[in-house]
């Protein structure tokens, strides 16, 4: 595999994001696995494998259409990304933060630097939106907007031969074939699960989707993908996957509102056509 920069450059994500893969690089990157082809991710999020990848070729996917516009933005020109963050910087306050919040802003720059400073200053980093698609998550604790590990200049270097679209993850895996790594992290949801969080996720990704999505792999690895996905750490999701070898690693919960549901949780990491 080839990166589209010197692979001892660091690059870290820009985006806080729940059940984030931060963790999975530091700890586990030997999970991932040798490659000559192209890098797929269905669900980026803060696309921490990426980050740490930094392949050649890319195809970066995600449901969300205001975070791929956000990649898209940066990858296209970060200047003004970053010349809007910096002024969100210096008017930061939790009145500032609801203005933004419920502000429409209509170029392209403008719409990225809200999202970034939303997930900088929003509580824990958390994306959610109401039944009519607006972003609902209160202020956080957070006051910098600016951090001292941004370098998006760097950034927008190794996406700038990324292929970036917005859409069901169908659409990506379709696209995977001989050699090519998929890198899958949905939402989590289980069977006959009611924890706060992952009722949240069944309106996001319901059970059909997860059969939906096993199915998706299966036809990839067909093909020749080699693909890791991430998922909950429960019995349907192991009965789901029950021909693939599983792996069970903990991982720090720190996004529940209620301490009882806080603290070290299991997910499952599964590897679909490794040799």
């Amino acid at each position: 595999m080839q990166s589209i920069i010197e692979s001892n450059t660091t690059i870290l994500p820009f985006l806080k994001w729940a059940g984030g893969k931060r963790w999975l690089v530091k700890y586990s990157a030997e999970l991932i696995p040798d490659f000559s082809g192209k890098y797929l991710e269905p669900f980026l999020g803060s696309g921490a494998i990426f980050f740490h990848l930094k392949p050649k070729a890319a195809l970066l996917s995600d449901k969300n259409h205001q975070l791929i516009e956000t990649y898209k933005a940066i990858q296209s020109d970060w200047r003004p990304v970053l010349a809007k963050l910096k002024e969100h910087h210096r008017k930061h306050s939790k009145e500032y933060y609801y203005s933004v919040r419920k502000s429409s802003p209509r170029k392209t720059h403008t719409k990225a630097a809200k999202f970034i400073y939303l997930n900088r200053t929003c509580w824990n980093g958390l994306y959610r939106v109401n039944l009519q698609g607006d972003f609902n998550v209160p202020v956080g604790s957070k006051k910098n907007v600016i951090l001292d590990t941004d370098d998006f200049e760097a950034i927008s270097e190794s996406i700038s031969g990324v292929d970036f679209q917005s859409g069901d993850f169908e659409q990506v895996l379709r696209k995977a074939g001989p050699d090519d790594f998929v890198f899958v992290d949905p939402p989590y949801t289980v069977k006959h699960n009611h924890n706060g969080f992952i009722k949240y996720n069944e309106t996001l990704f319901s059970w059909s989707d997860q059969v939906r999505l096993r199915k998706s792999i299966d036809l990839a690895v067909a093909r020749g993908a080699k693909i890791l996905v991430s998922n909950a750490d429960h019995p349907s999701i192991q009965d789901l996957y029950g021909d693939y070898e599983q792996i069970s690693l903990d991982r720090l919960n720190v996004l529940s509102g209620k301490a009882e549901f806080r603290g070290r949780y299991a997910e499952r990491l599964i590897k679909c056509g490794y040799s």
